[in-house]
C-alpha cells in the first residue's frame, strides 16, 4: 500500500494521498518499486539492519536478505480477519514498529508483522497520528521482534542533496512483492513536514507496499530513520515524478512517536 497524488505541494499532496480511494493498493501491478538504484560506495542492504545484497540491478533495485533486517512487512486485516493489503514498517524499539498512518485507518482492524522469517506476529495495538497530513503511525507488539531497532534522526534537519537510503516490501516492475528491497537516492526538497526525492534513471524510488518504510540518512556514521514513506506523485507509475516522506523532525511527529515509544533511539 502506498498513497499517490499529482499535486507537488507537500501539504496538499499528503492529504490527498491519505484520503484517496484505494490508497494505491498493494495489489497494483502497473508500477515500479524501487525503480532503480545507484550503489557507489554504499551497500543499501547493509544500511537497513546488517543484511547483505542477494542481487543488484540498476533498474530493479537491490533485493536484501530478510532474516535480520529492521525493515519488516506490515500485513493488514479487516474486521472479518480478511487480508486487505500490506505496508512496510521499521522496528524502532524491541516491541514497536514505525509505519504510515494511512495503513492503519479505514478497513484496518488488525495488524500482523512479518519479520522476514518464521510466522507473522499479531500486534497488540496500533495508532495513527492525526492530522492526516502527518502520515505516521505506530504498531505496538506484545512480544519482542528480535530485530536490532533503527534509530530516529531527530537531532538535526535533513539537507537538500543529501544521499538517502529507501527500503520496503513493495511491488516491483512486474507487480510482484513480498521481497525486501533497498536502494539509494538523494533529497530534492526539505520542509518542516516532509522530505522529497525525485525519481530518475540513476536513483531508487518507492511503490505500492512500500508505504510506512524508512528513508534513512547518515549522521555521525550511523544510518537513522529521517522520514516515513507516504506518497508518490504520479499515481499510475512509480518510475516517474517524486516520492514524499513525512519528516521525523516535525514536532508533532516527534511528540507522537516518542509519546508511544519513549525507548526509541535518537540520533
Amino acid at each position: 500500500m502506498i498513497a499517490t497524488h499529482e499535486n507537488a505541494r507537500w501539504t496538499v499532496a499528503v492529504a490527498i494521498a491519505v484520503l484517496s480511494a484505494g490508497c494505491g493498493s498493494s495489489s497494483s501491478s502497473s508500477s515500479t518499486a524501487l525503480s532503480s538504484t545507484t550503489t557507489t560506495g554504499l551497500s543499501a542492504c547493509s544500511v537497513i539492519g546488517g543484511t547483505i545484497a542477494l542481487t543488484t540491478s540498476i533498474v530493479h533495485g537491490t533485493a536484501c536478505q530478510q532474516t535480520d533486517s529492521a525493515v519488516v512487512k506490515v500485513n493488514l486485516r479487516d474486521k472479518d480477519n480478511q487480508p486487505t493489503g500490506f505496508c512496510t514498517g521499521t522496528v524502532i524499539a524491541p516491541r514497536a514498529v514505525l509505519t504510515a498512518a494511512h495503513c492503519l485507518v479505514g478497513d484496518t482492524a488488525a495488524v500482523r508483522i512479518f519479520p522476514g522469517i518464521g510466522n507473522e506476529i499479531s500486534a497488540a495495538s496500533f495508532q495513527a497520528l492525526e492530522p492526516a497530513s502527518l502520515d505516521v503511525g505506530v504498531v505496538l507488539m506484545s512480544e519482542d521482534l528480535n530485530r536490532t531497532p533503527l534509530r530516529l534522526l531527530v537531532n538535526r534537519d535533513a539537507r537538500v542533496g543529501e544521499q538517502a537510503v529507501v527500503a520496503g516490501w513493495g511491488v516491483d516492475e512486474m507487480g510482484f512483492g513480498t521481497v525486501l528491497r533497498a536502494g539509494v537516492t538523494s533529497l530534492t526538497s526539505v520542509t518542516n513536514a516532509g522530505l522529497q526525492t525525485l525519481i530518475s534513471p540513476s536513483v531508487s524510488g518507492v511503490c505500492s507496499g512500500d508505504s510506512g518504510g524508512p528513508l534513512l540518512l547518515n549522521e555521525g556514521g550511523v544510518w537513522a530513520v529521517a522520514g516515513v514513506t507516504s506518497a508518490t506523485s504520479f499515481g499510475g507509475s512509480c518510475a516517474l515524478g517524486s516520492d514524499f516522506f513525512i519528516s521525523l523532525r516535525n514536532s508533532g511527529v516527534m511528540s507522537f512517536v516518542f509519546g508511544l515509544v519513549p525507548a526509541a533511539g535518537r540520533q
